[in-house]
Protein backbone atom coordinates (compact mmCIF):
# COMPACT_ATOMS: atom_id res chain seq x y z
CA UNK A 1 0.00 0.00 0.00
CA UNK A 2 1.42 3.39 -1.05
CA UNK A 3 1.66 6.63 0.84
CA UNK A 4 -1.56 8.63 0.79
CA UNK A 5 -0.86 12.31 0.32
CA UNK A 6 -3.25 15.04 1.24
CA UNK A 7 -4.32 16.95 -1.84
CA UNK A 8 -4.08 20.74 -1.57
CA UNK A 9 -4.98 23.00 -4.51
CA UNK A 10 -2.52 25.81 -5.19
CA UNK A 11 -4.97 28.03 -7.14
CA UNK A 12 -2.47 28.99 -9.87
CA UNK A 13 -4.96 27.84 -12.48
CA UNK A 14 -8.74 27.93 -12.80
CA UNK A 15 -10.58 25.25 -10.87
CA UNK A 16 -11.48 22.42 -13.27
CA UNK A 17 -15.08 21.22 -13.33
CA UNK A 18 -13.91 17.75 -12.30
CA UNK A 19 -11.93 17.24 -9.05
CA UNK A 20 -10.14 14.26 -10.63
CA UNK A 21 -8.80 16.50 -13.42
CA UNK A 22 -7.44 18.90 -10.83
CA UNK A 23 -5.63 16.11 -8.98
CA UNK A 24 -4.12 14.70 -12.18
CA UNK A 25 -2.90 18.11 -13.39
CA UNK A 26 -1.37 18.90 -9.99
CA UNK A 27 0.59 15.66 -9.95
CA UNK A 28 2.51 16.38 -13.17
CA UNK A 29 6.23 16.73 -12.53
CA UNK A 30 8.57 19.36 -13.96
CA UNK A 31 11.75 17.29 -14.02
CA UNK A 32 12.76 13.63 -14.09
CA UNK A 33 9.73 12.90 -16.23
CA UNK A 34 9.19 9.56 -17.94
CA UNK A 35 10.53 10.79 -21.34
CA UNK A 36 13.64 12.22 -19.62
CA UNK A 37 14.32 8.98 -17.79
CA UNK A 38 13.81 6.89 -20.95
CA UNK A 39 16.28 9.05 -22.88
CA UNK A 40 18.88 9.00 -20.10
CA UNK A 41 18.65 5.20 -19.76
CA UNK A 42 19.10 4.83 -23.51
CA UNK A 43 22.12 7.18 -23.44
CA UNK A 44 23.71 5.18 -20.62
CA UNK A 45 23.03 1.93 -22.47
CA UNK A 46 25.20 3.07 -25.40
CA UNK A 47 27.87 4.50 -23.11
CA UNK A 48 27.09 8.21 -23.29
CA UNK A 49 27.62 9.60 -19.81
CA UNK A 50 29.29 12.63 -18.28
CA UNK A 51 26.35 14.97 -18.41
CA UNK A 52 24.67 17.07 -15.76
CA UNK A 53 20.96 17.02 -15.01
CA UNK A 54 19.07 20.30 -14.72
CA UNK A 55 22.38 22.15 -14.40
CA UNK A 56 21.80 25.45 -12.62
CA UNK A 57 24.85 27.15 -14.13
CA UNK A 58 23.46 26.92 -17.67
CA UNK A 59 20.78 29.37 -18.81
CA UNK A 60 17.36 27.75 -18.58
CA UNK A 61 18.56 24.65 -16.70
CA UNK A 62 18.63 22.16 -19.59
CA UNK A 63 17.32 18.69 -18.78
CA UNK A 64 20.69 17.29 -19.89
CA UNK A 65 23.85 19.41 -20.15
CA UNK A 66 27.15 18.21 -21.56
CA UNK A 67 29.08 20.99 -19.86
CA UNK A 68 32.52 20.51 -21.43
CA UNK A 69 31.11 20.49 -24.97
CA UNK A 70 28.44 23.11 -24.22
CA UNK A 71 25.56 20.97 -25.44
CA UNK A 72 22.12 21.50 -23.92
CA UNK A 73 19.30 19.00 -24.40
CA UNK A 74 15.72 19.86 -23.52
CA UNK A 75 13.14 17.08 -23.38
CA UNK A 76 9.80 18.78 -23.87
CA UNK A 77 6.37 17.39 -23.12
CA UNK A 78 4.15 17.73 -26.17
CA UNK A 79 1.11 19.09 -24.32
CA UNK A 80 2.85 21.71 -22.17
CA UNK A 81 5.32 23.02 -24.74
CA UNK A 82 3.01 22.77 -27.81
CA UNK A 83 4.79 20.20 -29.94
CA UNK A 84 5.05 21.15 -33.62
CA UNK A 85 5.10 17.45 -34.60
CA UNK A 86 1.92 16.09 -33.03
CA UNK A 87 -0.06 19.32 -32.41
CA UNK A 88 -1.81 18.31 -29.17
CA UNK A 89 -5.37 19.51 -28.71
CA UNK A 90 -5.91 22.26 -26.15
CA UNK A 91 -8.17 21.69 -23.13
CA UNK A 92 -11.87 22.22 -23.77
CA UNK A 93 -12.53 24.51 -20.80
CA UNK A 94 -10.82 27.71 -19.60
CA UNK A 95 -9.41 28.21 -23.11
CA UNK A 96 -8.22 31.80 -22.50
CA UNK A 97 -6.17 30.71 -19.50
CA UNK A 98 -4.60 27.79 -21.36
CA UNK A 99 -3.80 29.80 -24.50
CA UNK A 100 -2.00 32.37 -22.36
CA UNK A 101 -0.16 29.65 -20.39
CA UNK A 102 0.97 27.81 -23.52
CA UNK A 103 2.09 31.07 -25.15
CA UNK A 104 4.23 31.90 -22.11
CA UNK A 105 5.72 28.38 -22.09
CA UNK A 106 6.71 28.64 -25.76
CA UNK A 107 8.16 32.14 -25.24
CA UNK A 108 10.17 30.89 -22.24
CA UNK A 109 11.51 27.95 -24.29
CA UNK A 110 12.57 30.31 -27.09
CA UNK A 111 14.28 32.65 -24.61
CA UNK A 112 16.22 29.75 -23.03
CA UNK A 113 17.41 28.60 -26.45
CA UNK A 114 18.40 32.13 -27.45
CA UNK A 115 20.39 32.74 -24.26
CA UNK A 116 22.21 29.42 -24.48
CA UNK A 117 23.10 29.88 -28.16
CA UNK A 118 24.35 33.41 -27.41
CA UNK A 119 26.57 31.85 -24.75
CA UNK A 120 28.09 29.43 -27.28
CA UNK A 121 25.96 26.35 -26.54
CA UNK A 122 24.48 23.92 -29.04
CA UNK A 123 20.82 23.37 -28.17
CA UNK A 124 18.77 20.29 -28.98
CA UNK A 125 15.06 19.98 -28.22
CA UNK A 126 13.65 16.48 -28.19
CA UNK A 127 9.89 16.08 -27.99
CA UNK A 128 8.03 13.50 -25.94
CA UNK A 129 6.41 12.06 -29.10
CA UNK A 130 9.83 11.64 -30.76
CA UNK A 131 11.01 9.57 -27.80
CA UNK A 132 7.84 7.47 -27.92
CA UNK A 133 7.94 6.98 -31.69
CA UNK A 134 11.66 6.43 -32.33
CA UNK A 135 14.00 6.77 -29.36
CA UNK A 136 16.87 5.21 -31.35
CA UNK A 137 16.81 8.10 -33.83
CA UNK A 138 16.93 10.64 -30.98
CA UNK A 139 19.85 8.79 -29.37
CA UNK A 140 21.73 8.87 -32.67
CA UNK A 141 21.20 12.62 -32.93
CA UNK A 142 22.56 13.15 -29.40
CA UNK A 143 25.45 10.74 -30.06
CA UNK A 144 26.42 12.59 -33.26
CA UNK A 145 26.30 15.95 -31.49
CA UNK A 146 28.38 14.72 -28.53
CA UNK A 147 30.97 13.04 -30.75
CA UNK A 148 31.54 16.06 -33.03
Amino acid sequence: MGIVREYIRDYRSPTPKDEKTSRVMSSIKGKNTKPEILLRKALRKIGITGYRLHWKKAQGRPDIAFTKKKIAVFINGCFWHRCPHCNPKPPKSNLDFWEHKFKKNVERDEAKTYLLKNDGWSVLTIWECQIKNDIEEQIEIVKKLVNE
